[in-house]
């Protein structure tokens, strides 16, 4: 059995070699008040549309666009409409999503036929995939007021 000045001896020698501080945390400097608090982290990114990316089969052009919330887009016979987009957070996978309405204007006609209601993932577009003999939506990204893609945040 140890004595209690040998026992003592003994935690502050292992203390010094494992690198802890000896001392009780009471006896410990304390942080001057003279620091600066860090800054507060940038509000995050206000997002408004999403970025697409549209691939004609035929003519084999490909066309990046954005699309604003409630603002569909006319190209080619589709009219693309966004309502919502999503973007994981930066310490999370890459992904985003976007909830699309897709309508085909049907030639001589005055009514559209409706293609495609749901989530698309930037990820994965096979996933959820528009289904069309002449076209191939997919989404790249979110995109902010500024038309930028989205900073994660």
């Amino acid at each position: 059995m140890l004595r209690p000045a040998a026992a003592l001896a003994l935690a502050l020698g292992l203390c010094a070699l494992l690198g802890a501080p000896a001392a009780p945390a009471a006896s410990r400097a304390k942080p001057t008040p003279d620091a600066p608090p860090a800054p507060p982290p940038p509000p995050p990114a206000v997002i408004n549309g999403a970025e697409l990316q549209v691939l004609d089969k035929i003519t084999a052009r490909v066309t990046k666009f954005a699309v604003a919330f409630g603002q569909p887009v006319k190209l080619g016979t589709l009219v693309i409409g966004v309502s919502d987009c999503r973007k994981a957070p930066p310490e999370e996978e890459p992904e985003s999503a976007a909830f699309l309405d897709i309508q085909e204007l049907q030639p001589g006609a005055a009514t559209t036929q409706k293609l495609f209601h749901g989530w698309m993932f930037a990820s994965s577009p096979a996933l959820n995939a528009l289904e069309h003999p002449v076209y191939d939506v997919s989404v790249l990204d979110c995109s902010t007021a500024s038309g930028s893609p989205a900073k994660p945040g």
